[in-house]
């Protein structure tokens, strides 16, 4: 779990960031980095990887709820991503998706109360399913109402941001915390086949973290407020069945049909348009290319 955090420095923008050695937020501090913004992170590392740090930004090895201890308030805003962030883990370890999610979320909005600082949630398009399917859908479906209540009853500067199924560069290669394309790209290393779970008609939104790197930073650039959340999805989606075509396509692979799992949902999709007609974004389907470009050492 992790925060990351951008301050007010003269002319410099600043930010705090949650959740930043972990995957989206490494690629946000990375551009970040390089447009000269002043960062701050803090993250426990339970999932996030030193690796993913980059020089020129300040890393605190702290968890979520001890966000209270950053005093300096001269941030512009709290990127807020430190999540327990997969459906199949949730269900090992409910109670820290509750403690991660919840609790850690609200800890966020009492700091960002308290000093003045607008907040960017990353959302999670699960909320468009039964919050129930999972602790991991039912956590952040409550982290978007805390931040709603800070938001109506409280006055927090707070925006929901709501992620479809990123994927890109350091995406995690890891068969437990990894999405599709990371476990996958393992069992490539591995010579093994590619898990389809279920018939593999179930379809994604797979968006690439420089979209949603771009969405985060309108969002956070923009005075305009969204009453409900900012939807960062291609507008686009493919089935895992079409998904492993282009995997078979590039890599001449196997494929090994296993059990549906508890929380798969059929279909994620871009429910609405309101970051492109309002703040000019311009997401891209990469997912084909991406693909054709992976390379292993």
């Amino acid at each position: 779990t992790s925060l990351f955090f951008l301050s007010k420095i003269s002319l410099i923008f600043s930010a705090v960031f949650t959740g930043s050695a972990g995957f989206i937020g490494s690629n946000l501090i990375k551009h970040l980095l390089n447009n000269g913004y002043i960062v701050v992170s803090l993250d426990d590392y339970s999932t996030g990887i030193k690796s993913n740090e980059f020089e020129g930004a300040q890393y605190l090895n702290k968890d979520i709820e001890d966000i209270m201890t950053i005093t300096d308030s001269d941030f512009d805003v709290c990127f807020h991503l430190a999540a327990q962030s997969r459906v199949q883990p949730s269900f090992d370890n409910p109670q820290e998706s509750v403690r991660v999610n919840v609790s850690g979320t609200t800890k966020v909005m009492e700091w960002a109360m308290m000093n003045n600082v607008k907040v960017i949630y990353a959302g999670s398009s699960s909320k468009h399913h039964d919050p129930s399917d999972s602790p991991y859908a039912m956590t952040k479906f409550l982290g978007e109402e805390i931040c709603k209540l800070y938001k109506k009853s409280f006055n927090v500067n707070v925006e929901v941001a709501r992620f479809y199924n990123v994927y890109g560069p350091l995406e995690p290669l890891d068969e437990k915390f990894g999405n599709v394309i990371g476990v996958w790209q393992v069992k490539i290393k591995k010579k093994l086949p590619l898990p389809i779970v279920g018939d593999g008609d179930q379809k994604r939104d797979f968006t690439h973290v420089d979209d949603i790197v771009d969405g985060l930073l309108k969002i956070s650039n923009t005075e305009i407020s969204h009453n409900d959340a900012w939807e960062i999805g291609t507008g686009v989606n493919y089935s895992i069945n079409q998904l492993f075509s282009m995997f078979n396509e590039k890599f001449k692979v196997d494929a090994e049909n296993i059990p549906d799992q508890r929380g798969n949902y059929r279909e994620t999709l871009r429910v609405n348009d309101d970051l492109i007609n309002l703040l000019g974004w311009e997401p891209r389907d990469r997912l084909k290319e991406y693909i054709s470009n992976l390379k292993f050492i």
